[in-house]
């Protein structure tokens, strides 16, 4: 599926807004490195196929959805999902928009193999264990200092619990930001509700409660 070039402001809501996850591209005319990057956006769409669209509008003909989102430069490419901005690359880094590109393709080839929707697979997700931690990593190789201290206060507390590794789905990663309404991570759910970060938790544990929250 070829780059879109969108020259309406209705156009631009309507595609963002659509089922299928959308790669747009803010450009400018006068920008050379804006050509290399839609460039690289033509041949993704051939190696991802119908599982997302790719779209190119120019920043400087439309203002006011450019400040909504923050764009100071162009190239600037924003991926969105049924009308929400799930993840961006700012500048020319063909090699981050290609991974992040492929990534939400996989996801949504695995949610259409499973007929769930985005919201669905959270909610199954979040509930998948009784402690459910979602992070950098897994239990047994933390890939940032704060998961590796929530997993060893966790893992003091001997409770069995799941975990979740955001780096190897970047649906899911976004998604959960919006889905909870917590825009970091490490994430902790007990029986399906959020408990909150590694902050709550060190909160938790200096008041005697943490083992009793994480039991539910």
């Amino acid at each position: 599926m070829p780059v879109v070039v969108v020259t309406e402001a209705e156009e631009y809501q309507k595609r963002i807004n659509e089922d299928k996850t959308t790669v747009a591209l803010f450009a400018a005319d006068w920008a050379e490195q804006c050509g290399q990057v839609k460039d690289a956006l033509e041949e993704l769409s051939k190696i991802t196929g119908d599982k997302l669209q790719f779209i190119s509008l120019n920043a400087e003909q439309f203002p006011e959805i450019s400040m909504k989102h923050q764009i100071e430069a162009v190239p600037t490419v924003i991926f969105f999902a049924k009308g929400s901005a799930v993840d961006r690359v700012d500048g020319v880094d063909i090699a981050a928009i290609s991974s992040k590109s492929k990534k939400l393709a996989e996801s949504a080839s695995s949610a259409a193999a499973s007929g769930q929707t985005l919201e669905e697979r959270l909610t199954a997700l979040i509930h998948k264990a009784p402690l459910m931690i979602f992070m950098k990593g897994d239990r047994n190789g933390p890939r940032c200092g704060f998961s590796k201290q929530l997993i060893g206060i966790v893992n003091e507390t001997n409770l069995p619990y799941e975990t979740f590794d955001i780096l190897g789905d970047e649906e899911v990663r976004q998604g959960l930001k919006t889905f909870s309404d917590w825009p970091t991570y490490p994430q902790v759910y007990v029986k399906g509700e959020l408990i909150g970060g590694l902050d709550i938790i060190k909160e938790l544990l200096a008041s005697n409660e943490l083992e009793a929250t994480l039991k539910g």
